[in-house]
């Protein structure tokens, strides 16, 4: 407590008033949200899909909602450590085991997107995490590293995707970069803008898709398909990201919610 009040009601006084911006980091979900495809014989995710009940008409005079199909792992969504083979028999490993004060916490910004314009599969390296705490501090136990690299604003599903003859192609982290973060840093997790957190070309890795094996191996968590990441400082955010709490859930869409200082 403190002589104006509580953190809290601070908190809400400074967003009334507009000393902390809200900034949305999630992009639109629907027909036109990208999903990742994968080779055969592996089973794919369906894209995103509608159904009307009723819409002020004889099914519903008064109501409009729908049924939404889609997987666990489209657009802006979570990723949890049952999701990967990995985790899977780690404690609290579902989305409706999970704690609840794990999905908040500071968020730190590491700009590789000058990197990602010349090379699309740029790594982010243990050496430039290490350099970028040396210019903005240690990155502290529990919070959020997201790793900007302007991928949200690429314009269409191919672009977006850029896959080519041997896969997809976008950035992502190193296997030393994933293993700092995840292990002598013990973050929540990471969280990029495409459509996945390993690389696009992890599938050759080893091991294969190492951001996901080693993070959720460890009971850490993955956001993906984030946007406006250039709207948040380095350092002083603080990040929300909430999923659904699904019964056995190995991910989900989500809101994912920045508070920053305006």
């Amino acid at each position: 407590m403190t002589a104006n009040g509580n953190v809290l009601t601070q908190l809400a006084a400074e967003l009334a008033r507009g000393a902390i911006r809200v900034v949305d980091l999630t992009q639109p979900l629907g027909p036109d949200t990208p999903v990742l495809g994968l080779p055969p014989p592996f089973a794919n995710s369906p894209g995103v899909s509608f159904e009307t009940i009723s819409h002020y008409d004889d099914k519903g005079p008064a109501w409009y909602w729908r049924t939404i199909r889609m997987g666990e792992h489209t657009g802006t969504h979570f990723d949890a450590p049952v999701h990967w083979v990995s985790g899977k028999d780690r404690a609290d490993n579902t989305l409706d085991t999970i704690p609840a004060e794990r999905f908040v916490g500071p968020a730190c910004v590491i700009d590789i997107s000058r990197e990602a314009a010349a090379n699309p599969d740029h790594l982010l390296t243990r050496d430039a995490v290490l350099a970028w705490e040396a210019k903005h501090g240690r990155i502290p136990p529990k919070s959020w590293v997201l790793l900007r690299s302007d991928w949200s604003k690429r314009v269409g599903v191919a672009e977006f995707l850029n896959c080519r003859e041997d896969g997809p192609h976008s950035p992502g982290f190193d296997r030393d970069a994933t293993e700092l973060l995840a292990l002598e840093r013990d973050v929540l997790g990471v969280g990029v803008e495409t459509v996945g957190t390993d690389a696009g070309q992890a599938h050759s890795f080893d091991p294969p898709f190492w951001t996901h094996h080693i993070m959720q191996g460890n009971g850490k968590f993955g956001l993906a398909s984030l946007t406006n990441l250039d709207r948040l400082p380095p350092t002083g955010a603080v990040v929300v990201a909430s999923p659904l709490k699904l019964v056995g859930g190995s991910g989900s869409p989500l809101r994912v919610l920045a508070l920053v200082p305006a």
